[in-house]
């Protein structure tokens, strides 16, 4: 599902070239559960940003799903984004002056948008947020926010799911049931990459991966 190959991401600052990855080679089989896990400004971040084809690296290979995604063209990027990847971050990304079924619908697919409004009804019920349709995110507790995130990561039926902290603002039952999720996610054949410095978290997944300054240290099976 994912293939990492001699990846280096260099960043040019005022200071000079930094290195956020020097050299990563990683593989991840579809429909696993893989946690990132290491000090922040080890490059965990910005290894998630190139499996999702955010960015693009200095050097080596990005394929995901057998698509070179380091050799697409921007427009490339965001269609392959939209059919195929979902994302889930720590401060959840809603646009404030929208409903919370209009952010879901942000990630709808183009000319899709009436098979995507039954899809994201189906979530918002399935994430007990059906009497939180035309709420803002302002009118919504911290758990039921990550909720209408994780069902925009979920609109297009992805088979990655990259999620960055998601936990980090939750409290230890919100954030329990945000991992149940994507335990639930994995379990239907789906992928995570998931970055996180939660040791509950962390124990979901099926492997740990530990970086640092921009390698991988190792890789070893959870628990």
């Amino acid at each position: 599902m994912i293939r990492l190959e001699g990846v280096t991401k260099v960043f040019r600052t005022r200071r000079g070239d930094v290195a956020a990855l020097d050299g990563v080679a990683l593989s991840i089989e579809s429909g696993h559960f893989v946690a990132i896990r290491g000090p922040s400004g080890c490059g965990k971040s910005t290894l998630l940003s190139l499996v999702g084809g955010l960015a693009l690296p200095t050097a080596g290979q990005v394929v995901v799903a057998d698509r070179n995604v380091s050799q697409m063209t921007p427009a490339e990027r965001a269609q392959f984004r939209t059919e195929n990847v979902g994302f889930v971050f720590q401060m959840f990304h809603l646009l404030p002056y929208l409903s919370v079924l209009d952010n879901i619908l942000v990630a709808a697919s183009p000319g899709k948008r009436q098979e995507a409004l039954a899809r994201a009804e189906q979530l918002l019920e399935r994430f007990q947020l059906g009497d939180r349709v035309t709420h803002r995110p302002g009118q919504l507790s911290v758990g039921q926010r990550q909720r209408v995130a994780m069902a925009r990561a979920l609109l297009n039926q992805p088979q990655l799911l990259l999620a960055d902290e998601p936990t980090g603002n939750l409290d230890p039952e919100t954030a329990s049931g945000l991992l149940d999720l994507l335990s639930e996610f994995q379990q239907q054949g789906g992928t995570i990459l998931l970055v996180t410095h939660d040791d509950r978290a962390a124990a979901r997944a099926q492997r740990v991966i530990q970086m640092d300054r921009g390698r991988i240290l190792d890789g070893q099976p959870s628990g």
